[in-house]
């Protein structure tokens, strides 16, 4: 098969694979769970022949719309960046497929959760293969459609019901601002083809940060970015592997990939703003998962975190040393500028196997337990739940940045990149890698050690083989994904642009990423202990009620938002409505109908009527010619 057969086979597996469960399979379920996960093998399959087969940028595009001059056509842009994002999605993806047929295996509505997987990866394989901003778009909202699907996937219950709405509704907010960023790149340029973008921009093309800006409102929205961050924790109410493969290592990371591939919009003040939002989200996610009790939001609010992380990454990397003089005097080799897509593209990647390991390993535990989820009624099940406990610590031994383990690499990557750009955010970052060592330890700890705290913990034992395989692949992924020797010349256009330290840099990065894991790590260890309960709340309750302040604050103001703004606002755009503009409707419809009755009367079907009237519409036409009126 050519390359352009390919892509398009990836396209269209998973939506043949969800246009049959939904015509034909909805009753069977199965059957159906069979198919996506074929569906989703031949992804993988197909997607590795591209990647590895040598195709880059091959020609493949068609009209798809065209209005006068406008043209919306549908092409495939295929190189370095869009091979490693696929790669993530297909084997991610795939694995994850793989572990659902355990996880969902007795849910009545299995071929619904099914068909939603593959509307998932039909939605983030054409943003990802898609050549121009228009259809981004359209794949973005079908992410957003199938994401709804999945997360009130067991909508019967009231919470996971709200929380599909919630994600659905915040993240119209940040598409609205993609879509005017699109219609006025559009307006600008003339193009939303991402190659023709770059050729005038190359050209000289002039540049404005309002773009960008738009644009990164998406990004928000998606990856889930202050302020807009407030879907993803209460998103958790979906199953667990949805939770693995949409908030975790494939949805969320659309919005940084989306940055990424329009990197040459950027301007230096757009990027500054960039920066900032990323950070503000890193540590400030940070913070709230301390206070977490819930296995799931622990890794959600880690999620935000790490996705701060990435956006920071970017943000500083694509920043030259002349805006603003951010590089510290003792950065002896400074990163070049266009490095914080590598920097956060190689984050990403790593981010994808040790969190989506994460979340299918709480999983595990989860249906092992029953679907109990604190983390304080849990413990003992290292010794009832061996794979587990071990690919679990594989990933919590990756996210915190244990030397030699996935996280370690691409976390310092973006420790180095902000120390050689922005000494404050430098620090910021230290701070979250402590905090993210800490509550990561805690979950560990309390989870996995000490005797159980429930009859759920106390009868537990290990998944099945379709369970634990996925975990162990996806832990070999979490150790080794941060050696980028091991990766293939395929991905070299992106990973080669990972900022790498050299001489005293990279020994200071490593001391200081490594003593921030220590750190944080040494105390959740030492104040954590089993059977315990959270001796935070018990013993420093000012500062667990602040934090926990802080993680509801969002909630509670866009709360007032809705209830004391925008309720009020449409009610009176609502009495505006009923009384002025249906008033002034129904006004000139009696006007109107009082005439039209008088109009009627008139029409006695007598000639004698009609003459008399003949002759006084005479007299007033002579009156008026006359002058006389």
């Amino acid at each position: 098969m050519n390359p352009a057969q390919l892509a398009a086979l990836v396209l269209l597996l998973p939506l043949a694979s969800a246009a049959v469960i939904a015509l034909f399979l909805r009753r069977r379920g199965a059957l159906a769970s069979y198919i996506s996960v074929a569906a989703a093998a031949g992804i993988a399959v197909a997607a590795s022949a591209l990647i590895f087969g040598g195709h880059r940028d091959f020609p493949a595009s068609m009209e798809w719309l065209r209005l006068g001059n406008f043209v919306v056509a549908f092409g495939i842009k295929f190189d370095d960046l869009a091979a490693l994002m696929l790669m993530v999605v297909a084997y991610v993806g795939f694995l994850i497929h793989v572990f659902s047929l355990g996880y969902m295996h007795d849910d009545p509505a299995k071929a619904r959760y099914f068909g939603g997987l593959s509307v998932f990866m039909l939605s983030m394989t054409g943003i990802v293969l898609a050549d121009n901003l228009f259809m981004i778009f359209v794949f973005w909202e079908l992410v957003g459609f199938s994401s709804y699907l999945l997360i009130g996937h067991w909508h019967e219950r009231q919470s996971a019901a709200e929380a599909a709405k919630k994600a659905f509704i915040v993240n119209r907010v940040g598409d609205f601002g993609f879509l005017l960023g699109i219609v006025m790149c559009y307006w600008t340029f003339g193009t939303v083809n991402l190659t023709d973008l770059a050729t005038k921009i190359a050209g000289g093309a002039a540049l404005s940060a309002g773009i960008p800006l738009l644009l990164f409102c998406g990004a928000v929205g998606k990856s889930a970015q202050m302020p807009l961050h407030v879907w993803l924790p209460d998103a958790m109410e979906g199953p667990t592997p949805v939770s693995a493969l949409i908030h975790a290592a494939t949805m969320v990371a659309a919005g940084v990939y989306m940055l990424c591939r329009i990197n040459v919009l950027m301007t230096p003040e757009a990027l500054q703003a960039i920066a900032c939002v990323g950070t503000a989200t890193a540590l400030y996610a940070a913070l709230c998962a301390v206070v977490q009790t819930d296995i799931k939001r622990v890794l959600a609010y880690s999620t935000l975190s790490q996705l701060g992380y990435m956006v920071a990454a970017f943000g500083l990397g694509s920043l030259g040393h002349s805006d603003g003089g951010l590089h510290p005097a003792g950065a002896s080799v400074a990163p070049a500028a266009g490095e914080g897509v590598g920097a956060a593209m190689f984050h990403l990647t790593t981010h994808a196997f040790f969190k989506a390991l994460l979340f299918l390993a709480a999983g595990s535990v989860i249906y092992a337990c029953h679907h109990e989820q604190d983390i304080f009624k849990l413990g003992g099940l290292r010794k009832r739940m061996p794979v587990t406990f071990w690919t679990f610590t594989f990933g919590v031994a990756a996210i915190i940045g244990l030397p030699f383990f996935g996280g370690f690499f691409s976390k310092d990557a973006i420790l180095y990149l902000a120390y050689a750009k922005s000494p404050g955010v430098f620090a910021v970052l230290v701070i979250t890698a402590v905090f993210t060592a800490l509550y990561m330890t805690r979950v560990w700890r309390v989870a996995f050690f000490g005797e159980p705290r429930s009859a759920p913990a106390a009868h537990a034992h290990e998944s099945g083989a379709v369970m634990t395989v996925p975990l162990v692949l996806l832990a070999a992924g979490a150790a080794l994904g941060g050696y980028l020797g091991l990766y293939p010349d395929a991905f070299a256009g992106v990973l080669g642009q990972v900022p790498h330290p050299h001489g005293a840099d990279e020994w200071s990065m490593m001391a200081v990423g490594t003593a921030a894991m220590l750190v944080g790590a040494g105390f959740a260890l030492t104040y954590y202990r089993p059977g315990a309960g959270d001796r935070l709340q018990a013993g420093v309750p000012l500062l667990f009620n602040g934090l926990t302040v802080a993680k509801e604050s969002f909630d509670d103001v866009y709360g007032y938002y809705v209830a004391k703004v925008q309720q009020r606002f449409a009610i009176i755009l609502n009495f505006l409505d009923c009384v002025v503009l249906s008033g002034l409707i129904r006004v000139g419809a009696g006007v109107v109908g009082f005439f039209g009755l008088s109009a009627r009367a008139l029409h006695v079907g007598t000639l004698h009527a009609y003459v008399y009237w003949f002759l006084i519409g005479l007299a007033l036409l002579w009156g008026f010619a006359a002058g006389t009126f």
